[in-house]
């Protein structure tokens, strides 16, 4: 059985604490990560048509999840504030069938970049999460059994190499 691990946001006295990265040398970093909003096929005909009732939606939650992973650190209460130096947002549209399961999909995808002391994952995993809400928010009216699926870390580089679970 593996031993349990440090936890790095908790002090020795127990209490949850921001990590100090003071003696850290800034490294290239990079983190992508993935999600997708499941929909019925009528919405996903709906928004290639942008014809959504409130407009155009793949752009909105293209800027929604850039503008979100700036903020990142407003949002996230232990993670470190980054300037980051690229986001990407994109995103593409699928349709699965099966024997009795017909639904749609639209598959997110960012990327953050950062010269820092820190990873970029939560920047990234947060851009994916909030281009998902938006595109949610701006399918609802016609779609109330949409939902958010898969959200994950794809890829991590820079910085010290951690084991992945």
């Amino acid at each position: 059985m593996p031993t349990p691990k440090k936890l790095s946001h908790i002090d020795g006295r127990g209490v949850a604490c921001m990590v100090d990265v003071s003696g850290k040398t800034p490294t290239l970093r990079r983190a992508v990560a993935e999600g997708c909003v499941v929909m019925a096929p009528a919405t996903l005909r709906v928004l290639l048509a942008g014809a959504g009732p409130k407009g155009e939606v793949l752009g909105v939650a293209r800027i929604a999840g850039i503008m979100a992973a700036k903020r990142c650190g407003e949002l996230i209460p232990l993670s470190h504030p980054l300037p980051l130096e690229q986001v990407t947002v994109d995103v593409q549209t699928k349709r699965r069938t099966g024997s009795s399961v017909r639904e749609a999909r639209v598959w997110i995808r960012a990327t953050a970049t950062i010269t820092a002391k820190t990873g970029v994952e939560m920047e990234a995993l947060t851009a994916v999460s909030v281009a998902a809400l938006t595109i949610i928010d701006m399918l609802k009216a016609i779609d109330q059994t949409m939902r958010i699926d898969g959200i994950r870390v794809l890829e991590k580089s820079g910085g010290k190499p951690h084991a992945r679970h």
